[in-house]
């Protein structure tokens, strides 16, 4: 096995350089790397009493694994959170067994601690028209006020996550009838465009007073800048507070409603699988609250062989 005489943080840097630049990780996902598996190596220095390079990082065993666990909820991480760390750990290492050639078997036979994962809650069907009608009003910039209601409108009619309506650039304005979408994990799916969503954004397009070019980002804040997620979270928590919404009628929530309101409609549950770019049928079985009634309905209908 060739020795590496980087310390543990520099191989985390290498790491999360190579993420950057091959595979198009965005900048959060990096600095929640940064920030996990950072904890972990703070962790070892500890446990092994001192600054720790590439031959104490194949060593872990179970048991420091199980040490490091153990340390984490102590501090107070619940299981999810814990689960997203350890995940993040087992990435790293995954990259450490394909450039130095170790055994990383005890870290990837870790367990993912359990944990009761938390339905997503969808917004009624007049709540959703009420939250696009409404989040224009928040803002006393008419540009701006445009631009909410087009973001939200891309969320709630196309089913994009937050993520993935900002990262759109002036280049694919006007809309056209379907967009090319890049997900979680780099993966693309088309996604069709309804009118709706069209014409939002071209209301929002004429009244913004920025100069675009084809690389510039579709949707700017007051800075001339790629908006920030937060400040479409800001102006749906007024939103939702002028209409007397519960705290779940969030961004995501917008996405979680156009699927199950698709579903509800007698929408094809593959198809909507596809449309929201889940890799697995049972994630969007949870995704769009479906009971286990309505998915043999699903079932029946579709299966040439049922009912």
């Amino acid at each position: 096995m060739r020795q590496a005489a980087s310390g543990a943080y520099d191989l985390l840097e290498r790491w999360l350089t190579t993420l950057t630049a091959l595979r198009g990780v965005s900048d959060k996902t990096i600095e929640a790397y940064r920030r996990d598996v950072g904890g972990f190596l703070g962790f070892l220095s500890g446990h092994f009493g001192g600054p720790q390079g590439m031959s104490a990082l194949s060593k872990v065993k179970i048991t420091d694994m199980r040490s490091w666990m153990a340390h984490e909820r102590r501090r107070g991480i619940a299981a999810r959170s814990l689960a997203r760390e350890l995940s993040a750990v087992k990435s790293f290492y995954r990259w450490l067994s394909e450039i130095e050639g170790i055994d990383v078997t005890s870290v990837l036979a870790t367990r993912t601690p359990k944990f009761k994962a938390q339905l997503p809650r969808p917004v009624a069907r007049d709540a959703a028209k009420a939250m696009i009608d409404t989040v224009e009003l928040q803002s006393l910039e008419g540009w701006i006020g445009a631009r909410d209601t087009a973001v939200v409108t891309l969320l709630y009619g196309c089913g994009l996550r937050i993520s993935e309506a900002l990262n759109l650039n002036f280049l694919d304005a006007p809309l056209p009838e379907s967009l090319l979408i890049r997900g979680k994990g780099d993966k693309d799916r088309v996604v069709p465009v309804i009118p709706a969503a069209r014409d939002a954004v071209d209301a929002y397009v004429r009244l913004c007073p920025f100069a675009m070019t084809p690389e510039t980002p579709l949707f700017l804040g007051v800075r001339g800048k790629r908006l920030n997620p937060r400040m479409i979270q800001k102006a749906m928590e007024k939103t939702r507070l002028q209409l007397g919404l519960p705290a779940t009628a969030t961004p995501h929530a917008m996405r979680h409603s156009f699927a199950t309101h698709l579903l509800e409609a007698g929408g094809d549950l593959r198809a909507i699988q596809e449309l929201l770019g889940h890799a697995s049928l049972s994630t969007t079985q949870a995704y769009t609250a479906l009971d286990q009634t309505r998915l043999m309905e699903v079932y029946k209908k579709a299966h040439p062989k049922a009912g």
